[in-house]
């Protein structure tokens, strides 16, 4: 099947955020069977909780800690275009959730050199050079579904929703039997929840 004849499905992630991890590699299981073809843009933990006066001192440190990958992510696609976005949210989805290695430039680098990019872009982490560009993706995507939401964004047609949560990632007839069924309810006007407690922890597969 053509590109061309594929339905565009926009994805928004923050690359910090193992659960949006887990439904990415869902998406891209869901692209092998379905004729979708997953568009990248990148959100922010940080900037959906800003304003926040419940978070910790050690939560506030962890919030600018998760603001350093989306910046280099947004800083990818300005050099680029957005077709870079997703090998690079490859590359550090497997270090952050898979390799646990350190939110450090070093680690920042190694990213950006695995997917053919200029590992100069790692400075972008401690820059506010591109947060007007970052905040207008952001909020592109939170927009369409509300601020009670988390990430992953995606949106497919008029249709748009936060998740779904999955831990482990569903593969092969599952993956689709569960993109059948979100789309069949995210596309129901009035209908905004279904939610129960996760338990257990995401699990990268």
């Amino acid at each position: 099947m053509s590109q061309d004849a594929r339905i565009p499905v926009d994805f928004w992630f923050d690359p910090a955020c193992p659960w949006a991890w887990l439904t990415s590699r869902w998406i891209l299981e869901v692209a092998k069977l379905r004729p979708v073809e997953p568009r990248w843009h990148v959100m922010s933990l940080t900037m959906l909780n800003e304003g926040r006066a419940d978070l910790s001192e050690r939560q506030r440190k962890g919030q600018a800690m998760r603001l350093e990958a989306v910046r280099i992510c947004i800083a990818a696609e300005q050099k680029y275009g957005s077709q870079v976005l997703g090998g690079l949210y490859t590359e550090f989805g497997v270090r952050f959730h898979h390799e646990e290695a350190p939110r450090e430039r070093s680690t920042y680098e190694a990213a950006l050199v695995a997917a053919g990019l200029d590992p100069a872009l790692a400075g972008a982490a401690w820059s506010d050079e591109f947060d007007d560009a970052l905040r207008a993706s952001h909020k592109d995507g939170v927009d369409r579904v509300g601020t009670e939401v988390g990430t992953p964004i995606i949106a497919v047609g008029n249709a748009a929703f936060f998740g779904p949560v999955v831990s482990p990632t569903p593969h092969g007839e599952d993956a689709v039997r569960l993109w059948d069924g979100v789309l069949a309810v995210a596309g129901i006007d009035g209908f905004f929840e279904l939610k129960r407690s996760r338990t257990r922890p995401p699990i990268p597969t």
